[in-house]
């Protein structure tokens, strides 16, 4: 069984997941890099142990269940436990701000649908299977936004707004029933960042965006659990 501490990251082919990758590998962290499309994920963790860094690639499609369990028993049987978890993966159901569609009275259910089977509901799953291979101790970042705090929540893009919003709530209910323990769960906003999908247009890069993100997933025995964080500070639900 390996020694080094173990990370599992969603959706980390390309982008924040990528990044996070790597960076938690750079601390020492055994890193498995999921994705669905394998052979970006492949190569993507090639170019990461070219680097010297130790990371592996395990297949997976947030909306199957099959799949989510598979890669739990996965982690069971070959790393024998989990300490880090980071639900990445995630959409941006709908058009985009100030597209022709985006505003709630135009907004598809399908669409809302789809935003929430991935968004909220495929993190809630992982969080079901894998923090129980925490065995009490351990990080869970759910990679929430902005975009999702009712205390600034404005109109347009329903299907991505609601699903954080609800991706938050899992957030809370975790947290709270594993106080006691030695797992934190927490959400993270990584701002508005330069990936595919924020556009070229946000005002950070990607390396600025994880910032937030390592900083809950490496997160001390006395640090918060239950909140909401932009790169490492409270900010409002």
């Amino acid at each position: 069984m390996p020694t080094s501490p173990i990370a599992v990251v969603t959706g980390a082919y390309r982008g924040l997941g990528l990044e996070t990758c790597r960076q938690l590998a750079e601390k020492g962290y055994s890193v498995v890099l999921t994705a669905r499309r394998g052979p970006e994920g492949r190569s993507a963790v090639e170019a990461l142990e070219a680097q010297g860094l130790e990371v592996e690639f395990q297949p997976l499609d947030v909306l199957s269940e099959d799949s989510m369990r598979h890669l739990a028993a996965v982690i069971a049987q070959r790393q024998g436990r989990l300490d880090v978890l980071v639900n990445n993966a995630g959409i941006f159901p709908g058009p985009s701000p100030g597209s022709p569609g985006a505003s709630v009275f135009d907004a598809s259910l399908e669409v809302i649908r789809q935003g929430f089977e991935t968004n909220t509901l495929a993190a809630l799953r992982l969080c079901q299977l894998m923090i129980p291979l925490m065995k009490g101790r351990g990080r869970v970042v759910n990679v929430s936004s902005g975009m999702g705090q009712l205390s600034e929540m404005n109109g347009c893009c329903p299907g991505y707004r609601l699903s954080k919003t609800a991706l938050n709530a899992v957030t809370r209910i975790f947290a709270d029933e594993l106080k006691g323990t030695g797992i934190k769960v927490n959400s993270v906003c990584p701002g508005w960042v330069r990936t595919d999908m924020g556009g070229d247009a946000a005002p950070l890069g990607v390396s600025e965006g994880v910032r937030g993100i390592l900083w809950a997933a490496t997160l001390p025995d006395d640090g918060p659990s239950g909140g909401f964080f932009r790169h490492g500070e409270p900010i409002p639900w």
